[in-house]
C-alpha cells in the first residue's frame, strides 16, 4: 500500500488559496448553475436580454497567461457554483475557503453544465480518513454503470473491490492500493479517445485503454459526494484534439457571405476585419455540438474616443445570404462596461449570447488579445473568456430552424462579423472539436 505524503503547494494553488481564503459561504438549499451563494440570479426567459446580479463577486482567475494562450479554462471561479449542476438535492454542495465542498446528504454528483470529450484535467482534492468520493469523467447526469456511464476516478483509502484512490471503479485498479486521505493532492488526467492517463501529484498511477465498444466518449465532469467530507479546488480543463479552422495563410475553408460590406484579409497570420457596413465570413463546414476556441483583438484608437468596437462569433447559423446573412446564435464581442464596474456590460458584454444573456463580467479590454471558449451542447451554451466562465445558458424556447427565433441544435456554420465603419479586429488560432454523443 502506498501512502501519498502531503505535497508542497504549488505557487498557483497557493495564490488561489490566499485569494479565496475569505470567501466562505453558507450552503445553498438547492445548488444550481446560478451564483446562489453570493448573488441573486434569474432564469433567462424567452426574450430576456440579461442575467441580473445583486452582488458582484471578486474576480479571480487561477490561470497564467501561458495557460490561457494554451487553451486552458477554469471550471470553478473559487467563490460560487456558477456553471455547476447537482443531481441530488440533499447534498449540501457549497463553497468554503475557496473550495467546492460537501459533508452531508445522499450519494450524488455536482457536475459541469456542459459536456466535454477529449481533454486534460487538473484538480486539487482533499477528503477525510474513512471517506469515499470521486472525480467523474465523461459522466451522465445520473450514472448507473461505472463501466459505460462514466469513468469514476476514485477517492478512497479502502474499497471492497480494491479500487482505491487513482483507480477507475469497475475498470482498472492502480498497481498498489493508495492511501491519500487527510492531505491536499492533485490529479492530472489526460483523456484522449479511449486512452486515459492519470497522474497523482505528478506520478503516473493509472494507464488505461478502454476496449469496450460502448465506453463513454463524452460527458460532464463530476464531483462526487459519497461518504465523509470532501473538498475540491483549482479545477482546470484544456480541450484536446481541436481541428484548425484557419491555416494562417489564406481563407481556405471559409467563404464570404453574399452582400457583405466588410473586408476579411489575411495579415500576419490573422484574419483582419474592417467594414463599411455589416458583413460575415463563414466556415464551409457546419457544427452542432462542439467546443470552439479563438483569439481576437479589437484595434481601437483611444485618442478617437467613442464606443468600444463591436463584433461577434456566430454559430449554428443557417447559410448566409444577402437577404439573411446572420441567422445564428451570436457570442458577443464588446468590451464595454458602466463606469468602473465590469459586471455591468454596456452592450451585453464579450462572451454574452447576444439578445439572450449578458456576460456576468467583461474580462478583456480593447487593444488586448483575448481567448474565447464556446461549448454548445444541445440546448445548453457556455462561454469562457480568458478561461473565466461568463455565460451559462440553456435555450428553453420552442425549436426553430432559425436561432434568432427559437432553439436550434442542428449543425450550422461558424462566422465572423464585421459590424460597422468602426470595425477593426483581428482573429487568430481558431479551432473546433465536435462533441460526440455519450
Amino acid at each position: 500500500m502506498i501512502r501519498f505524503q502531503p505535497r508542497c503547494v504549488c505557487m498557483l494553488g497557493l495564490l488561489a488559496l490566499l485569494a479565496n481564503a475569505s470567501c466562505s459561504q453558507s450552503p445553498p438549499t438547492t445548488p444550481t448553475s446560478a451564483e446562489a451563494e453570493v448573488t441573486e440570479s434569474t432564469s433567462v426567459s424567452d426574450n430576456a436580454t440579461a442575467e441580473s446580479q445583486a452582488t458582484a463577486i471578486e474576480y479571480h482567475n487561477p490561470l497564467s497567461p501561458e495557460q490561457i494562450t494554451d487553451g486552458w479554462i477554469s471550471l470553478f471561479d473559487g467563490q460560487t457554483l456558477y456553471g455547476w449542476v447537482s443531481n441530488e438535492d440533499s447534498v449540501n454542495w457549497h463553497v468554503a475557503d475557496g473550495c467546492i465542498t460537501s459533508d452531508e446528504g445522499e450519494k450524488g454528483l455536482l457536475h459541469t453544465s456542459v459536456p466535454f470529450a477529449d481533454y486534460e484535467l487538473q484538480c486539487d482534492f482533499r477528503f477525510d480518513p474513512g471517506g469515499n468520493s470521486g472525480l467523474f469523467l465523461r459522466t451522465k447526469h445520473v450514472p448507473e454503470n461505472a463501466q459505460t456511464d462514466c469513468y469514476e476516478l476514485n477517492l478512497a483509502d479502502d474499497h471492497p473491490t480494491g479500487h482505491t484512490t487513482g483507480s477507475y471503479v469497475d475498470l482498472k485498479q492502480t498497481d498498489e492500493p493508495i492511501v491519500a486521505s487527510g492531505d491536499w493532492h492533485t490529479f492530472h488526467v489526460t483523456l484522449d479517445g479511449d486512452h486515459s492517463v492519470v497522474r497523482l501529484d505528478g506520478e503516473v498511477v493509472l494507464d488505461f485503454t478502454d476496449d469496450q465498444p460502448d465506453g463513454p466518449r463524452s460527458g460532464f465532469v463530476g464531483l462526487q459526494r459519497n461518504q465523509g467530507k470532501v473538498e475540491f479546488k483549482n479545477i482546470l480543463l484544456k480541450p484536446l484534439n481541436m481541428t484548425d479552422l484557419f491555416n494562417g495563410t489564406d481563407l481556405t475553408g471559409w467563404r464570404k457571405v453574399p452582400g457583405s460590406q466588410s473586408e476579411f484579409a489575411v495579415e500576419d497570420g490573422t484574419i483582419h476585419v474592417t467594414a463599411e457596413k455589416q458583413g460575415f465570413l463563414e466556415t464551409e463546414g457546419t457544427y452542432g455540438d462542439f467546443v470552439f476556441q479563438a483569439e481576437s483583438i479589437c484595434h481601437r484608437d483611444p485618442g478617437q474616443g467613442g464606443e468600444p468596437l463591436n463584433s461577434g462569433y456566430f454559430f449554428r447559423a443557417k447559410p448566409g445570404t444577402e437577404e439573411a446573412p446572420s441567422h445564428g446564435y451570436e457570442v458577443q464581442i464588446h468590451n464595454g462596461w458602466e463606469g468602473d464596474d465590469r459586471t455591468k456590460p454596456t452592450n451585453a458584454g464579450t462572451g454574452a449570447i447576444f439578445r439572450r444573456t449578458e456576460a456576468r463580467r467583461v474580462i478583456p479590454s480593447d487593444n488586448e488579445w483575448f481567448t474565447t471558449t464556446l461549448v454548445a451542447a444541445g440546448p445548453h451554451i457556455a462561454v469562457w473568456v480568458d478561461g473565466y466562465q461568463v455565460t451559462d445558458w440553456e435555450d428553453t424556447r420552442e425549436p426553430s430552424d432559425n436561432p434568432r427565433e427559437g432553439l436550434r441544435v442542428a449543425p450550422g456554420h461558424i462566422s465572423l462579423q464585421g459590424h460597422d465603419p468602426t470595425t477593426d479586429l483581428s482573429f487568430r488560432d481558431l479551432h473546433v472539436a465536435e462533441i460526440p454523443e455519450h
